[in-house]
C-alpha cells in the first residue's frame, strides 16, 4: 500500500472529500477515488467517511492506495475477419459489440486478445494493453480497422492519422430528415462538463470536422455517409446529435424512445484508405453493412 496523508487547508473547507482528493491526486480519476472510499481505504481523522463528506479546516486525511495490478493481455482464440495482412499491417473487419482493446470492465474477449492469438508480432508503442492499435472505433460500431505489426509501421500510420491523410468513410442511420443533401460540421469536441462519460461540443475542445452526404431518405430517418477529417472520440455521434439528428440506437446521445431494437448505434466504418507504411502504395478496404443494420434499412424501405 502507498499511504498518503494531507492536512486540509482553510481554502478547502466545505469541499467534498472525493473532489478534494481528485485535486490532490491529479493522475487518478474521481471514480477511482470513490472506489477507494467505498473500500474504506480513505480515513478522515482516523474515521471512515463517505464520498459526500464535507471537509473542515485542519482535518487529517489519510488515503491508502493499493499496488497497481500487473497488466497482462492473454491471447484468445476468437474468430476475426481479416481483410488483408502482411509483415507490416493487418486490416480487420471488426464486428459490432467487440471492444477494440482491454480496459476497466473489459479485460478480455477484445480485438487485441484475438489479434495476439492470431499474430504475435504487434507494435508496442501503445503499451501492453493496446499493442498495434493505431486508431479505434467504439464497441458498438462495426467496420474496418488497420493494426500495426511493428513500431516503424505504427509511427508512419499514426502520422497519416495526425495529418488527416487517411480516407475514412462511415455509414450512419440518423433520426429525422436532414435539410441539406450535404454539409460539414466543424465544431470542437471535449468532455461534457455535466457528464464526464459523454463528449460534447465545447468551446475549448479539440477541433473536429465531419463531412456528411445524404445517401437515402426514409420516413423520419436518413442514411448518411460521413467522412472524417479528424478522428475525435465519439465524433460522428456527437456531431450528428449536435445538429438535431442523433444516430439510431445510440445509448449515450440518441433519443430515449427508440423504434428499433438494436445492439447500439447504427454506425459502420465502411471504408479505410491509407498509404502502406513500407510499400508506399495507396491501399483501400471496404466492409459491407452488418446484418442488423441492413435489417433496419430493409424495414424502412418496405414501409
Amino acid at each position: 500500500m502507498d499511504i498518503k496523508k494531507y492536512t486540509v487547508q482553510l481554502e478547502y473547507s466545505g469541499e467534498r472529500i472525493d473532489k478534494y482528493l481528485a485535486s490532490m491526486l491529479q493522475d487518478s480519476s474521481r471514480s477511482f477515488i470513490q472506489n477507494l472510499i467505498n473500500k474504506d481505504l480513505v480515513r478522515v481523522n482516523s474515521k471512515k467517511v463517505k464520498s459526500n463528506y464535507k471537509l473542515k479546516a485542519s482535518d487529517e486525511v489519510e488515503i491508502s492506495i493499493p499496488e497497481p495490478e500487473k497488466l497482462q493481455v492473454v491471447p484468445q482464440d476468437i474468430p476475426i475477419k481479416i481483410l488483408y495482412e502482411d509483415s507490416d499491417v493487418v486490416v480487420v473487419d471488426k464486428p459490432q459489440g467487440m471492444v477494440v482493446h482491454p480496459a476497466a470492465g473489459n479485460k478480455d474477449e477484445t480485438l487485441v486478445n484475438a489479434l495476439l492469438f492470431h499474430c504475435h508480432d504487434l507494435s508496442g508503442i501503445n503499451g501492453v494493453m493496446r499493442p498495434g492499435i493505431v486508431h479505434r472505433i467504439d464497441k458498438d460500431t462495426s467496420g474496418v480497422l488497420v493494426i500495426a505489426k511493428n513500431d516503424k509501421s505504427h509511427n508512419i500510420l499514426a502520422e497519416q492519422f495526425k495529418n488527416h491523410t487517411m480516407n475514412r468513410e462511415y455509414l450512419a442511420l440518423v433520426e429525422g430528415r436532414l435539410k441539406n443533401e450535404m454539409g460539414t460540421i466543424d465544431a470542437n469536441l471535449g468532455r461534457n462538463p455535466k457528464d464526464r462519460l459523454k463528449y460534447a461540443v465545447v468551446k475549448d475542445g479539440k477541433r473536429a470536422v465531419t463531412h456528411y452526404k445524404v445517401m437515402e431518405c426514409f420516413s423520419g430517418y436518413t442514411l448518411v455517409l460521413c467522412k472524417l477529417e479528424t478522428g475525435r472520440t465519439h465524433q460522428i455521434r456527437v456531431h450528428m446529435a449536435s445538429i438535431g439528428h442523433p444516430l439510431v440506437g445510440d445509448p449515450l446521445y440518441g433519443f430515449k424512445k427508440q423504434n428499433f431494437k438494436t445492439k447500439g448505434q447504427l454506425l459502420h466504418a465502411r471504408l479505410l484508405g491509407f498509404i502502406h507504411p513500407t510499400k508506399n502504395e495507396y491501399m483501400e478496404f471496404t466492409s459491407p453493412l452488418p446484418e442488423d443494420f441492413t435489417a433496419v434499412l430493409n424495414k424502412l424501405r418496405q414501409s
